[in-house]
């Protein structure tokens, strides 16, 4: 399903392998990307304004997933912009850890494209949503 109107998803992982396929795969589906290879290029993103989705791996060098989480947190202008998290830790921890974090989703790595990609959309239909739909 192509959504309507330019929409830009930020993708944020140290594995380029999985940038350019999550970047390949939004652009079939009409969905702009900017891809960020650790968390302080996805800060720089985040705050520039540039996307309206985070897909973001927690564990990467210099600045974390969870360093970018909790400087979300403390950072008004950027709290309402909604985050997927994609991990290969230990899901149930994980979920528990972004709990609070006003997470859209968490899904393990190696996740399902098809998954991936119908939470993707359904966050972007759901962009005026003032909560996350899912933890």
């Amino acid at each position: 399903m192509d959504l309507p109107g330019e929409h830009c998803v930020l993708v944020v992982d140290d594995d380029p392998g999985i940038r350019l396929l999550l970047a390949t795969c939004l652009r079939l589906r009409g969905i702009r990307s900017r891809l960020a290879c650790n968390g302080r290029e996805a800060l720089e993103n985040m705050r520039a304004g540039i996307a309206e989705l985070v897909i973001m791996d927690l564990m990467m060098p210099e600045v974390s997933g969870w360093d970018v989480l909790r400087e979300r947190l403390a950072d008004p202008s950027l709290q309402r912009l909604p985050i997927i998290v994609i991990t290969a830790n230990n899901l149930r921890e994980v979920k528990a850890g972004v709990i609070g974090q006003h997470v859209y989703a968490v899904l393990a790595k190696p996740f399902d494209l098809d998954t991936l990609l119908t939470t993707v959309t359904t966050c972007l239909e759901h962009l005026d949503v003032p909560e996350p739909l899912a933890a």
